[in-house]
């Protein structure tokens, strides 16, 4: 199962479960499911930040690899100022 089919899956678990109309022994399935499910999707995306890199330009080494932190007041973007290029 991929991200997008487990998180698909994810929402329609929850959506099942919010309308309040199963049994508890179906309502304790459909939870351990949906743990599952969050486990699953939570791993995955730990994977994908771990191989999220960013370019940096340094005018002495070149291009260099950073890590991407996740840290930003907006969007989670850790922005990296590039350098002004130099004329002449």
């Amino acid at each position: 199962m991929d991200f997008e089919d487990a998180l698909k899956r994810l929402e329609e678990v929850v959506a099942q479960m919010e309308r309040g109309d199963m049994s508890l022994d179906r309502s304790l399935k459909a939870f351990e499911e949906g743990m599952k499910l969050s486990r699953f999707l939570a791993a995955k995306l730990e994977e994908a930040e771990g191989k999220v890199e960013m370019l940096l330009k340094d005018s002495k080494a070149g291009v260099r690899y950073v890590p991407f932190d996740g840290r930003n007041e907006s969007d989670g973007f850790q922005a990296i100022p590039e350098e002004p290029e130099k004329q002449g």
